[in-house]
């Protein structure tokens, strides 16, 4: 009502009939007139406080949903949220130092850089004179969460006690996700570590930069990191000016993020484009990394079967991986689910990113759901998320992406080396201190293996062709055993070996001794020629 979106309310065809009662309202006669509403709008967002800002945060990238006066607006909560004083900030930071601020730092800007829902972040320069960041949490910011979320807990408990339909959204979980995630936000120790993170995991790539933190100077609340400069990465004019080719800027971001969430699995999952700019030789630069998240082995091995499946259009298989990783009942018909994914998907292939609305197809996909009792999985919320948030900044940048055709080879390569010899090789690389601590025990193994399979004697009342034919059996099972284990050894020898000589000097898998692949290649001509054949 102090903002005027009782208007929203009153729209409503339930209470149009009531309409007139506004303008007999006392506080419409004390209100500010001639606000727009996507001003009014931002304002109630902002006074409800941090997850409602976060909420308006990810609605500013869908251009596709809402109307552009809303859209822009909007955008302004990234890093526009009215900020705390400064000389609070200067008071947070020196009784977490314990110390004046003199001491810490050769100058300090009282005005902050930018403001935002959990904390917000001012200039500064060390006493070498290097030039940094301050991050501090807004202080009794956590009470203000805690209340939110305690609503929130309430809300999802009703809805999950009298609505079928919202249990099958699983809204508690969903919640409690979410509460961890926001808690998170708030320990800037753990945001500082996750940066550092994802700093080492791009350290030799070209496509996402990301600023060093300060451990000396970094507190719970308190974050020191390298000063990055570099143009808005929604300031798209900016951009062209600067001679950035979007198009590539944009295929780079579709690159970033399926190598973050499937080769590194730890991705940045607020990529709203307030935390995100671009240097003037194209490449990305992250900031604020409150929110990240990590996929389960499982969940990611579907998830790319999902989206290859989709890639290729073969909605049985995409239809089949729901119901294996149990995202669909079981007892679920394949044929009617893949009829209802192929009617939903189909439409929008062959189409560039302009012309498709992902809120939309989510939309369609949650209905389809729905009828086949598809249940929400909490633990893909943030990836969710982020894909939209990852879908909004290609809008923007280049809307005749073709995500399909840009994401398709990257996920195949990721495919292959999760499910081909690489895999395999780097599975027992990886375990090769395991394999050392067991080889001693293998000849025992061996050993015992070939004893078990030894007939004892002749049983009793047996023919001597039963007794002729289990003799052969069980030299045959003796001959494979025995194949089978000298070529896991032989396998095992090579990665041993080469794990050795890695840890004493580093050497490429091209440089490898000659010893150590003919070992391996002997030992895997062993274990494949080792399987029964149909002779057997």
């Amino acid at each position: 009502m102090r903002h005027g979106l009782d208007e929203v309310v009153l729209a409503m065809h339930l209470f149009r009939p009531l309409r007139f009662l506004a303008y007999l309202s006392p506080w419409r006669w004390f209100r500010e007139e001639d606000v727009p509403r996507a001003i009014r709008i931002r304002r109630v967002l902002e006074d409800l406080g941090p997850i409602f800002v976060k909420f308006g945060q990810i609605l500013s990238t869908r251009r596709d949903l809402l109307p552009d006066d809303i859209a822009i607006e909007l955008a302004h909560l990234q890093d526009r949220v009215p900020s705390f004083p400064g000389e609070q900030a200067r008071q947070l930071v020196e009784k977490a130092y314990k110390k004046p601020l003199s001491e810490a730092f050769a100058h300090f800007e009282a005005e902050p850089l930018a403001s935002a829902s959990i904390a917000q972040v001012h200039a500064a320069q060390l006493l070498d004179g290097e030039d940094v960041v301050v991050k501090i949490v807004r202080p009794g910011i956590e009470s203000t969460i805690r209340g939110d979320l305690e609503l929130m807990y309430t809300v999802a408990e009703l809805a999950e006690r009298y609505s079928k339909e919202a249990r099958r959204l699983r809204p508690l979980e969903v919640v409690a996700e979410y509460e961890k995630t926001i808690i998170d936000e708030l320990d800037l120790m753990r945001e500082a570590a996750s940066a550092s993170q994802l700093r080492r995991n791009f350290e030799d790539s070209s496509l996402l930069y990301v600023p060093e933190v300060h451990w000396p100077l970094t507190r719970t609340n308190v974050m020191v990191m390298e000063r990055i400069s570099g143009t808005p990465i929604s300031d798209v004019k900016g951009l062209l000016k600067l001679g950035v080719d979007l198009q590539q800027l944009a295929e780079s971001g579709v690159e970033i993020f399926f190598t973050q969430v499937f080769r590194h699995n730890f991705f940045h999952a607020d990529m709203h484009p307030g935390n995100i700019f671009v240097s003037p030789e194209g490449q990305y630069i992250a900031v604020d990394f409150g929110i990240m998240g990590t996929l389960s082995p499982e969940d990611q091995r579907y998830l790319a079967g999902n989206f290859l499946a989709f890639f290729h259009r073969d909605y049985r298989k995409v239809a089949e991986l729901h119901v294996e990783s149990g995202w669909v009942p079981a007892g679920t018909r394949i044929d009617e689910f893949e009829s209802a994914i192929r009617t939903v998907c189909e439409p929008i292939f062959d189409r560039p990113l302009k012309d498709i609305s992902f809120g939309h197809l989510l939309l369609r996909l949650f209905q389809t759901a729905r009828r086949f009792n598809m249940q929400v999985q909490p633990q893909l919320v943030l990836l969710q998320k982020t894909l939209l948030n990852i879908e909004g900044l290609g809008r923007q940048l280049y809307p005749e992406l073709d995500l399909w055709q840009t994401a398709k080879p990257f996920l195949e390569r990721w495919m292959s080396e999760q499910l081909g010899v690489r895999s395999l090789v780097k599975s027992l690389k990886d375990n090769s201190t395991f394999w050392t601590e067991k080889f001693p025990e293998m000849p025992q193994l061996l050993y015992e293996a070939l004893k078990r399979n030894q007939p004892n004697q002749l049983m009793a009342g047996e023919s001597p062709d039963s007794f002729e034919l289990l003799r052969r059996e069980i030299r045959r099972a003796n001959q494979r055993t025995i194949r089978v284990v000298i070529g896991a050894v032989l396998l095992i020898c090579a990665v041993v070996l080469l794990q050795g000589l890695s840890d004493y000097a580093p050497v490429k898998w091209a440089n490898a001794p000659v010893l150590t692949w003919m070992l391996g290649g002997l030992g895997a001509l062993i274990l494949v020629f080792a399987w029964p054949s149909h002779k057997d």
